[in-house]
């Protein structure tokens, strides 16, 4: 049962401003740069898919993309920087999900009020999908530095989001932070090889359920 004792949480059904306020959002950028963007995207994004990330370099994004390296690397910075460029469009349309949508993932609608564990559950759900499809992008924008994980914006608003769903527990925010770590990309990178997919998603709702129950 819940600390209170008084059956399921409901989960907040109009999204905070502060969760709305930490949503990744797209770059604002001049009409020229915003072309020079999309075709390095879509260059990284061609070659990753044939190559891996970790078999292209910076050198050959530029030469696909038709721009110089000076240019790519101001832009982005690294590759890790590139993969998380690449990674935001995904990122906010799980955000936008998660505030806007249907309900388990998202509130539904005024009336529906989810209780907070399928909406963990369905959290849960929906970014081992996105996790998994993006593995290696997510797994170099993660570890391109140590601590580069939490200082992404991404990972801020997650974080907020399990912490509003866990509200009510001992310690939400130590809480979302420790269900976050099992779904961090070096340790599912990892545990994919010894366990696979399957048994590391039923391991992880398991968790997830326990911290709603």
């Amino acid at each position: 049962m819940p600390p209170n004792g008084s059956g399921p949480r409901s989960a907040y059904a109009t999204p905070p401003a502060e969760l709305v306020e930490l949503r990744t959002t797209p770059p604002r950028e001049r009409a020229d740069a915003a072309r020079n963007r999309a075709a390095v995207l879509d260059a990284a994004a061609t070659l990753f898919r044939e190559h891996g990330v970790e078999g292209v370099s910076m050198e050959a994004v530029a030469a696909a993309a038709g721009v110089g390296k000076g240019t790519l690397f101001r832009r982005f910075g690294d590759k890790a920087g590139l993969a998380t460029a690449l990674l935001d469009t995904h990122e906010r349309a799980l955000q936008e999900a998660i505030l806007f949508g249907p309900a388990p993932l998202g509130p539904g609608p005024a009336d529906a009020s989810p209780p907070a564990r399928d909406r963990l559950h369905a959290f849960v759900e929906a970014y081992l999908d996105y996790l998994l499809d993006h593995l290696d992008l997510v797994r170099i924008s993660e570890t391109a530095a140590p601590g580069a994980r939490y200082r992404i914006g991404a990972y801020r608003f997650w974080h907020r989001h399990v912490t509003l769903l866990l509200a009510g527990r001992p310690d939400p925010a130590a809480e979302a932070h420790t269900l976050l770590a099992t779904l961090a990309a070096e340790h599912v990178r990892a545990a994919l090889d010894d366990i696979g997919a399957d048994r590391l998603r039923a391991a992880t709702l398991r968790l997830a359920a326990a911290l709603t129950t």
